[in-house]
């Protein structure tokens, strides 16, 4: 094989790697990672099952998160002590108004009285640029009475994948969404108990 043939096979295979490098470097960029967020918020006076309540039915959530556009109720089952529903809603991003999802939930709602206990479990299958880009979160929302003080302990536990591109945009997202929860719930029980 001579020189010029041996260059060719040379500059065909490197630009071949370099293509494999660019693919698997934005593969490594856009593929989505698992984070965590937690937050916790203390209501004087309220028992939690008032919270939970409040919390658990989705009608209330345009109130607790600002981004919630529209909703609608998919399915619904069970009693009191335990609760299932779906919801499909949509929601405009906090940092970025003209960028809107929609998602799909589905609430496992739990109540453990004798305990005062009371938990809300989600799942959410939440979708951009129409179903192109789907992304999966879970949530654990529980409401609890504190021991030493008449009033409900909420807190929040939040697991939701990004793409490591975005892990920064997500993640303010996230926080403005659940810290606009907690702080609108205790705002609109501090109103009820004045």
């Amino acid at each position: 094989m001579n020189r010029r043939a041996m260059q060719t096979i040379f500059i065909k295979h490197k630009r071949a790697i370099g293509v494999a490098f660019v693919i698997i470097l934005i593969y490594l960029l856009i593929k989505p990672k698992q984070y965590d967020y937690s937050h916790s918020v203390f209501i004087p006076k309220i028992h939690p099952s008032d919270a939970w309540e409040f919390v658990a039915d989705f009608s209330n959530m345009k109130y607790l998160n600002p981004t919630i556009v529209s909703f609608n109720v998919l399915s619904e089952s069970g009693n009191y002590e335990h609760w299932r529903y779906s919801v499909e809603y949509m929601e405009d991003l906090s940092h970025w108004p003209y960028l809107s999802n929609t998602a799909i939930a589905h609430f496992d709602v739990k109540a453990l009285p004798k305990q005062n206990i009371y938990y809300i479990l989600s799942a959410h299958n939440t979708c951009f640029f129409l179903g192109l880009i789907c992304l999966e979160s879970t949530d654990e929302f529980k409401f609890s009475e504190n021991s030493s003080t008449k009033g409900a302990f909420c807190e929040e536990y939040t697991q939701y994948q990004c793409p490591s591109i975005l892990a920064k945009f997500c993640e303010r997202e996230v926080r403005f969404q659940r810290d606009a929860i907690m702080n609108n719930l205790k705002k609109h029980f501090t109103k009820t108990n004045t």
